[in-house]
């Protein structure tokens, strides 16, 4: 008996000979097929500027002890420079890359900054292909996104997913607050930290951090703004970013109609206070959990990267003015900023 009969489709009447009329086209395989493509593009742009993190504990051992742990990190130049998260690499004796072609070198620690959990370390390589960074400030929640990392040592893991919400604040594994943070269901696991979040443009527009639990959906990243520009660049010129510190943790919400009543203009958008830490510069000067931060120093804060952008390095020390709306009612509130303290 010949099997030609696997190969070949069978007529609408069971005959063997096929009907082109007979097969039908998926009705979502063009959309899919788009979908898949425009993944694997994205892919194979961003793999090769995508490192592995391999880091060392403090303690020495006699031999060649195994990494201790692992994370992800992006190039963001051809001679060596990569970022990636501070506390990937915090209270380590060594830290290492492993890029896309297979290739290893040590790295050291140009600068870091706690505060937003960013670190930018330099090895001794060249003609590395780097990242091309976006704005985060043009995502939209539903969007498309892709993170690519090396999650429990697995490198060059691609998954998919969309932006879940903005502009979320949340507490890293050291307990230090970190505002407007990218909420996504792309899978991101232990050793994804570092790695890119990629939109369907090749552009990384956030710097994946952290997750909830297991399988649970829910991934976070530092948004790539201005204010991120800002950190890396200090960190490679100066190895820390100096900042203006408030001490609250908040999250962009829409104001009651209300609200907007009280401030008689058209504002739409607030920062709300989700946290005040204790003894800090707005826990000091009145300001509570549920305040809602609508203007400092006279400049709008609709969102917290309007509130980052206001905390600039030059107004540590200085007085600043804070208009709110604390239960439908405007408050003004006169705040001395600090420093960010050494965590």
């Amino acid at each position: 008996m010949s099997t030609d009969i696997l190969a070949r489709p069978l007529a609408a009447d069971g005959g063997g000979t096929s009907s082109s009329t007979s097969r039908t086209e998926p009705v979502g395989a063009p959309i899919l097929d788009a979908y898949s493509q425009a993944v694997m593009e994205v892919a194979e742009r961003l793999r090769p500027a995508v490192v592995n993190v391999s880091v060392w504990g403090r303690r020495h051992s006699p031999w060649e002890d195994p990494p201790s742990g692992n994370g992800s990190g992006i190039v963001i130049a051809p001679d060596g420079l990569v970022v990636t998260n501070y506390h990937v690499v915090e209270n380590t004796r060594k830290v290492e890359l492993t890029f896309a072609d297979g290739e290893e070198a040590e790295a050291e620690i140009l600068g870091s900054d706690a505060a937003s959990d960013l670190v930018v370390l330099r090895a001794n390589a060249a003609g590395l292909s780097a990242a091309r960074f976006g704005d985060a400030g043009e995502l939209r929640v539903g969007q498309l996104v892709l993170a690519i990392g090396s999650p429990y040592g697995y490198t060059s893991t691609v998954t998919a997913g969309v932006v879940s919400a903005l502009g979320r604040s949340m507490r890293s594994g050291g307990g230090r607050l970190i505002d407007n943070v990218i909420q996504t269901d792309a899978a991101i696991n232990p050793g994804n930290s570092g790695g890119p979040l990629v939109t369907s443009h090749a552009e990384v527009v956030g710097i994946n951090t952290a997750a909830i639990g297991r399988g649970a959906g829910i991934g976070f990243a530092i948004p790539v703004t201005d204010t991120t520009r800002r950190i890396i660049s200090a960190l490679i010129t100066h190895g820390i970013y100096r900042r203006a510190y408030l001490g609250i943790a908040g999250r962009e919400r829409p104001l009651y109609a209300r609200e907007a009543r009280r401030l008689a203009r058209d504002q739409r958008t607030g920062v709300e206070v989700a946290d005040v830490e204790p003894g800090g510069p707005a826990y000091l000067a009145g300001m509570r959990a549920g305040d809602v931060i609508v203007k400092l120093d006279g400049e709008l804060v609709t969102g917290m990267a309007e509130l980052q952008a206001v905390l600039s390095p030059e107004r540590i020390d200085k007085f600043v003015e804070v208009e709110l709306v604390r239960r439908d009612q405007r408050q003004d509130l006169a705040i001395q900023l600090g420093e960010w303290p050494a965590r």
